[in-house]
């Protein structure tokens, strides 16, 4: 939750499949791209009680790869 978006707009990527963003599309797509109608889609948003494995796995990625390592003999 954020307050960086304003009251009755959600926003969500559709980068990583894995996240099921696509599941809440309808059958109805853009006639130029064929693109779903990402813009008008109706959803629920719950409170989840745990992470899923794809956000324990992005946040373990990005711990590892914004590492920051001292020592290593590097010069300015």
């Amino acid at each position: 939750m954020t307050e960086r978006i304003q009251p009755g707009v959600v926003y969500t990527t559709f980068h990583h499949p894995v996240t099921g963003a696509n599941v809440v599309t309808t059958e109805f797509t853009d006639w130029a791209t064929g693109c779903p109608e990402y813009k008008v889609t109706a959803v629920e948003v719950r409170l989840a009680k745990r992470i899923s494995e794809w956000q324990e796995h992005y946040l373990e990625t990005r711990r590892q790869t914004t590492k920051i390592e001292h020592g290593t003999g590097a010069t300015k």
